[in-house]
């Protein structure tokens, strides 16, 4: 008797499931349309053009005044002053 009255309900259950879909797929409103627009393409190229017209104006970016074995020392010299610094107070306690 459980397995029978188990199973109707499980089949009613189903067939509200069923029911309740098909009716919010019936009254569902068609998504709307959108316009159509432009290619996004043809705004990237205008966009382009545009900013190679203004940069035709300006000069050459000029080259560095140092040269890269001179900046690599630089920043090697920094470096072992930072290092240096960090020695000097782990020795001041």
């Amino acid at each position: 008797m459980r397995k029978r009255l188990t199973w109707l309900l499980v089949t009613l259950g189903i067939a509200a499931l069923v029911r309740r879909l098909k009716r919010r797929g019936g009254h569902a409103e068609p998504a709307p349309v959108a316009a159509p627009t432009d290619d996004p393409a043809d705004e990237l190229r205008r966009r382009l053009a545009e900013s190679r017209s203004t940069d035709e104006g300006e000069s050459a970016p000029t080259p560095p005044e140092t040269t890269v074995e001179e900046r690599r020392a630089k920043v090697h010299d920094h470096g072992r002053a930072a290092l240096d610094d960090m020695r000097s107070s782990d020795e001041e306690p």
